[in-house]
């Protein structure tokens, strides 16, 4: 059940910006959310910020303020939600290459991208039959819910997309391109590379996934599912609502409806997803690490296992 003012916030974030110094930015950027019960990761890279937090309403705020404040981050993208419970395990700032990993040199998204379409135009766009929509996710995150009449390219990481697109360009001619991902990050590079590739009529849902089921009506909404989430509350749905999706402990796979009632499941062992994949010695090794979490959480230590 949810409550009705959830204590935690939780704030996705990027901004994609030239960060000649980004190295410098770590530790106070550490600092400054440790010392304000803040959880979460924040990725740090010459191309900008990107990450989830979560904390109370005034310290995500507080955050957000500092953020907002250094050099070429001022016009942060963040989507806030909220949660019952604190959805990380720890405080994480992480240097990268990139803060969305897609392999590809000199694509600058802050020059290039596609053109944003706002939540409450996005239906228009995506039943239009000239229009081909593209989740630009990977394959487990749209197992649980995408777009209706999207295109799943079932790519594994966001490496794999590009591979994608120059296999499949044929489709794409002639016709309007929307992508959409679940916060808005992995689109600007996506459509920043179809477009290098020449195609003009590119868009992308601004705010992602979570801006449109926070914007759009349930009764209104082309949505079907729910939208995984990179944190312990596995998904959201309508009005960003906690969801009802689980996460398999051994292989990290999103759980809803039947994949719960397969005899394949065993919370925090296995699922129909990663069973065959697995050994009986793996299994035994996971249920010993499920047996210590429960033990943990009996005794109300710190979770075992997570983010």
């Amino acid at each position: 059940m949810t409550l009705p003012n959830p204590p935690f916030r939780v704030a996705a974030l990027y901004r994609f910006a030239r960060l000649d110094d980004f190295e410098a930015l770590r530790a106070p950027l550490a600092a400054f959310c440790c010392g304000r019960g803040i959880k979460g990761t924040l990725l740090l890279a010459h191309e900008g910020i990107n990450g989830t937090v979560a904390g109370s309403e005034a310290d995500i705020a507080a955050l957000i303020d500092h953020l907002e404040s250094i050099e070429g981050l001022a016009g942060l993208e963040v989507k806030y939600s909220s949660a019952t419970q604190m959805p990380f395990h720890r405080m994480k700032v992480r240097l990268k290459r990139e803060i969305v990993t897609m392999g590809v040199r000199d694509i600058d998204p802050t020059a290039s991208a596609g053109t944003y379409v706002a939540p409450a135009d996005w239906n228009a766009l995506i039943s239009d039959a000239d229009t081909i929509v593209i989740d630009t996710r990977n394959a487990y995150e749209v197992s649980i819910g995408t777009f209706k009449g999207a295109v799943d390219p079932a790519t594994a990481s966001f490496r794999e997309f590009p591979a994608w697109v120059e296999q499949h360009q044929a489709e794409l001619v002639g016709r309007k391109v929307a992508m959409f991902c679940t916060g808005g990050i992995r689109c600007e590079k996506a459509t920043a590379y179809v477009k290098s590739l020449g195609f003009e009529d590119v868009f992308h849902l601004k705010g992602g996934i979570l801006k449109y089921l926070q914007e759009v009506p349930a009764e209104q909404s082309l949505w079907q599912g729910e939208c995984f989430v990179f944190d312990e509350r596995v998904s959201v749905s309508h009005g960003l609502v906690e969801g009802e999706a689980e996460l398999c402990r051994a292989c990290r796979h999103p759980l809803i409806g039947q994949d719960l009632l397969s005899p394949k499941y065993a919370a925090g062992i296995s699922c129909p997803h990663c069973f065959d994949a697995r050994s009986d010695e793996d299994r035994a090794r996971y249920a010993e690490r499920q047996r210590q979490v429960e033990l943990a959480e009996a005794q109300g230590r710190a979770p075992h296992v997570g983010r």
